[in-house]
């Protein structure tokens, strides 16, 4: 099926939700290719903590009695070093970049990820270049270390503070500008959105009972710790790779709790139970971004399974052609 210009795919939802295996099927039948919407599935080398799953995105298909090869291209996995930055507005840029190049092709942007604030500054395009730099505000921020800067924001805004990733928590730079910006809205400003711009995307969520998604949380956190080769991943990534303890910790969850256990701050059953519970809120909160944004007026379908996000899809895609 041909794409329609500016008109997007979005796929969400919280973590083992099942979003890749959604979207790659959809980017299959769609003649689609995948943005990821996830804030740290950008780096390299951080593979099975991100949940990346590329196996995923390669499959066969028998076509004429015989198996033939498919690859889904996907775009804004692996394009920096974990000791490079990569933020919002990094995100927004690249993404915008990426759709413009799918679309040029013919071909449909499908974009997957479970990073809401991400999803949403794309999605209502987020003018985060327009606040201009506050120097007083700088200059008063600049004795102060990340976690109080963090706390300032915190104070002005605490549910976008809190759904940043932990990465973004623990760089001060990066919350000195939120600061501004957000201390800017509390001004009389606000970031500029185009919600009309909404129209160009069709917003599907994945709809999964939080008992079942704790479920399979829990079995996928198992897999990759025993099975998958987790810890042998972060103790990579530190010895190999050079990257501190400090910055593996940043990225929260998986490499946080890992890097703990491989330090001796933790011991194995520990690092388990906290790290599933640290993933089962992380869950709560990404459902908690989604409902946010649906009381500012953006329109989530919420779907079960792969035939009703495929009909959605079909229904608003002949829509447009009229």
């Amino acid at each position: 099926m041909k794409n329609i210009k500016n008109k997007n795919i979005v796929i969400l939802g919280p973590t083992s939700s099942g979003k890749t295996g959604m979207a790659v099927k959809l980017a299959y039948d769609f003649d689609g290719e995948i943005i990821s919407a996830d804030s740290r599935q950008v780096y390299r080398g951080m593979d099975i903590g991100t949940g990346k799953d590329l196996k995923e995105y390669s499959f066969e298909i028998l076509k004429n009695n015989k198996k033939q090869p498919v690859k889904i291209s996907y775009h804004l996995i692996d394009v920096v070093n974990p000791t490079e930055v990569f933020d919002l507005a990094s995100f927004v840029k690249s993404a915008k970049s990426a759709i413009k190049d799918i679309s040029d092709q013919g071909k449909q942007p499908i974009i997957a990820g479970g990073t809401g604030l991400y999803t949403q500054a794309l999605v209502d395009d987020y003018k985060l270049s327009e606040i201009k730099p506050d120097e007083s505000l700088r200059a008063e921020l600049e004795d102060l270390d990340a976690s109080g800067v963090y706390a300032r924001l915190e104070s002005i805004n605490s549910e976008f503070a809190q759904n940043l990733n932990d990465s973004e928590k623990n760089n001060k730079r990066r919350l000195i500008r939120y600061v501004e910006i957000e201390s800017d809205k509390i001004n009389g400003n606000v970031w500029q959105k185009n919600v009309d711009r909404r129209k160009d995307f069709l917003l599907i969520g994945i709809s999964c009972p939080q008992a079942v998604l704790n479920e399979r949380i829990g079995q996928r956190l198992l897999a990759r710790i025993e099975k998958e080769g987790m810890i042998e991943e972060v103790k990579r990534l530190h010895e190999r790779d050079g990257i501190s303890w400090q910055r593996l910790q940043s990225f929260g969850l998986e490499y946080k709790y890992v890097s703990l256990y491989l330090q001796s701050e933790l011991d194995y059953d520990k690092m388990l139970v906290d790290l599933a519970q640290a993933i089962r809120k992380f869950s709560k909160r990404q459902m908690t971004w989604y409902r946010r944004w649906e009381k500012q007026g953006a329109l989530i379908h919420w779907v079960e399974n792969y035939e009703e996000a495929k009909n959605i899809i079909v229904e608003y895609l002949e829509n447009k052609k009229s």
